[in-house]
């Protein structure tokens, strides 16, 4: 924080760039968003109550059907609202937009019942024909564009394999779902933040404008995007739960670099902070003025090897891979004990998960025999792709990266790192471009599905599916894991793929982690969701 002494020089300083810019306006009106802005940053009120929120990056939209990534949803779950919502600190189900809902016996027919009396920011109704809307735009749509719907319903509207038959309104206030055939994950599904009911009004002018000008129908409302800085809300007014929200406005500031967003808590400047380095845990605990959140984990951190590039199409490549990372050293050395090593690719808190496969042990000695019967007995050359922003399952993408170099020049692998910008290395990632990129997934719905499925299915290359390894068994285990609704043979079906999975290894699965927040003392109200997006309504200050 700056001090008294300063303000003098401060003062004169300000005074002179006011009085410049003013001879260089050319008599403009000026917009009052930067007003807003100053007014909001203003701790030195009697009573405070905007948040401001540092994370690691912006976000990529804030349109959370066109996204996969967490640093949207991170702000959308606060400006939009789903039909069914998951309970505050877990993935059950609960009434949102729909205040109840039935499901036939057969599986394939589900009715909802909408809440009454609710409106989109922009004042228009929320009803039966929104729901529908939505439902429309999104099948109508492509992988390009929608590619979360892609990866959840099988495809798009004349796709053989797109689960949703029809979405039709009876009514205002009820909405009929019928699907082709059962979805056992089908209400977790549409609970996800992506999801979430837009105005139709709004998303009429095009998706490239309403990415940029998001209306829902959430306790917050958008006010203002400053790419690679700040996004802004505030509360809506005429939110339809009464006494909710309970601040007034959130701003969400992106600052890549951990060290400088723990500094800007520390001092003050910020309220809230994620991404906080497992080896900082302490000297927040430690800090007065300051509390330790632990984000339930819920999460995977990998290394993709993209199995239509050379060597990678091999399996002894990619089981030599998985030989030569030292998964506990990485675990032990930047986690700081808040992290399990990683076997499978999902975490064990999720149904189905296989604890009786039996992890690839550190061999470098394995993986050389692996190569040389690959025929690369004198190694080979490659891109290794680093994160370029910390995120939830991996703290430090490029320390991580030059371990993971280090252990493959041990086998005669000779890995050069590469990064890019977040969106373009994601953009990148997901048309193959890369030989191996580390990257990770936090899931969205606490099933089996929406880590298996979603991340390895051949339906999903070019959405989720960054490795583009497809495999006929996996892919029928998955189909018949979706429309099998008895838990128990859910569960033995996705254990079944899991084995297939660790055998053709097209991951090296690394950690999974127990994310770190860190927050004001008197910040009341937060609870971490376990999906990495949280809903701000019930914060508040004491």
């Amino acid at each position: 924080m700056k001090k008294g002494k300063l303000w003098s020089f401060a003062l004169i300083m300000l005074l002179a760039l006011s009085t410049a810019l003013a001879a260089c306006s050319g008599g403009d009106d000026t917009k009052g968003s930067s007003d807003k802005d100053k007014e909001a940053v203003d701790k030195g009120g009697s009573e405070n109550k905007t948040l401001v929120f540092g994370r690691g990056n912006d976000s990529t939209s804030l349109d959370p059907s066109r996204v996969t990534e967490g640093e949207t949803f991170k702000v959308t779950i606060n400006i939009f609202e789903t039909l069914l919502n998951f309970g505050e600190k877990d993935t059950t189900v609960q009434p949102g937009l729909a205040k109840e809902h039935d499901t036939s016996e057969d599986g394939l027919t589900y009715t909802f019942q909408l809440q009454e009396g609710v409106k989109f920011h922009d004042g228009t109704d929320f009803n039966a024909d929104a729901v529908v809307a939505n439902f429309e735009r999104w099948a109508n749509g492509d992988a390009d564009t929608f590619p979360y719907y892609n990866s959840m319903f099988g495809g798009f509207k004349d796709d053989e394999g797109h689960v949703i038959e029809s979405v039709t309104a009876d009514g205002d206030s009820t909405v009929v779902i019928k699907l082709k055939r059962p979805q056992a994950p089908f209400l977790k599904n549409i609970a996800m933040s992506m999801f979430a009911i837009s105005s139709p009004e709004a998303f009429a002018k095009g998706n490239d404008e309403y990415e940029r000008n998001p209306v829902g129908t959430g306790p917050f409302k958008f006010v203002e995007w400053k790419p690679n800085e700040t996004i802004t809300i505030e509360k809506n007014e005429d939110y339809w739960q009464d006494g909710l929200p309970k601040l007034d406005r959130v701003i969400f500031k992106s600052i890549p670099d951990n060290s400088a967003r723990l500094n800007e808590l520390l001092s003050g400047s910020i309220d809230l902070a994620d991404g906080i380095n497992p080896a900082d845990g302490l000297k927040i605990e430690d800090n007065e003025k300051l509390q330790l959140f632990e984000r339930p984990s819920m999460n995977v951190g990998y290394l993709g090897l993209t199995v239509t590039r050379e060597p990678f199409d091999k399996k002894e490549v990619r089981q030599a891979m998985n030989y030569a990372i030292d998964k506990q050293t990485i675990v032990d050395s930047f986690f700081e004990g808040r992290a399990e090593v990683a076997k499978n690719a999902m975490p064990s808190s999720i149904s189905g998960y296989n604890d009786d496969i039996e992890a690839y042990e550190y061999n470098p000695e394995k993986a050389k025999e692996l190569l040389k019967e690959a025929g690369l007995e004198d190694g080979f050359e490659m891109e290794l792709w680093a994160m370029p922003v910390p995120r939830p399952y991996m703290p430090d993408g490029t320390k991580v990266a030059e371990v993971i170099q280090s252990n493959l020049a041990d086998v005669g692998i000779k890995a050069k790192i590469v990064s890019y910008e977040w969106a373009t290395y994601l953009d990148k990632a997901s048309k193959g471009e890369a030989d191996a990129f580390m990257l990770g997934w936090t899931g969205d719905n606490g099933d089996a599905d929406n880590f298996l499925y979603v991340l390895l299915d051949e339906d999903n290359i070019g959405s989720n599916n960054y490795t583009y390894f497809k495999n006929d068994e996996t892919h029928k285990l998955f189909i018949e894991a979706q429309t099998e609704v008895d838990e128990d043979k859910r569960n033995e079906l996705y254990k079944q793929a899991q084995e297939i999975l660790h055998e053709e290894a097209p991951w090296v699965p690394l950690a999974h982690s127990i994310p770190l927040l860190g927050g004001a003392k008197n910040l009341t109200g937060f609870v971490p969701h376990p999906t990495g997006s949280d809903l701000l309504s019930n914060v508040e200050f004491q």
